[in-house]
């Protein structure tokens, strides 16, 4: 089986060809579509019906099958999820590859899918990306 991470090229060319036809516009939207489409069934699932704790469920599923190196903690009294990414495996990938540049804004569509599932059910998605050039990040979502 081809694991997701086979990809990760295949997506940031897709993003970049998606600038390039349409403008930066037009890959917002298209990562509106990815968040509507595919991510209902999985987070918005586990966040409606756990609170804060569907967000650790759903990452921790989710970043194990990646590979990821991360640490996330969850604050149920406070209504606080984290994730600290030490070692993104996507946007690692791409900026070990010799043979192409990673599309300058790949990192954006982790907020841009999230939050939109996320800010709809009354929680704040705010991440920060000063890191991504050496593959490192981190998320937090807090009730609002």
């Amino acid at each position: 089986m081809i694991s997701c991470t086979e990809f990760i090229p295949a997506y940031s060319e897709g993003f970049r060809f998606i600038e390039k036809k349409g403008g930066r516009a037009e890959v917002g939207r298209f990562w509106d579509y990815l968040s509507d489409n595919y991510l209902r069934d999985s987070l918005r699932k586990l966040v409606s019906e756990h609170g804060i704790r569907g967000c650790f469920m759903y990452w921790e599923k989710a970043l194990n099958e990646e590979a990821a190196d991360f640490r996330m903690t969850l604050d149920e009294g406070k209504n606080e999820f984290r994730i600290e990414m030490h070692k993104c495996p996507s946007k690692a990938m791409l900026i070990e590859l010799d043979y192409m540049e990673p599309y300058e804004e790949y990192c954006g569509h982790c907020p841009a899918i999230y939050s939109r599932v996320l800010e709809p059910l009354g929680y704040e998605y705010s991440m920060d990306l000063s890191m991504t050039g050496m593959a490192r990040c981190s998320a937090t979502v807090t009730k609002k």
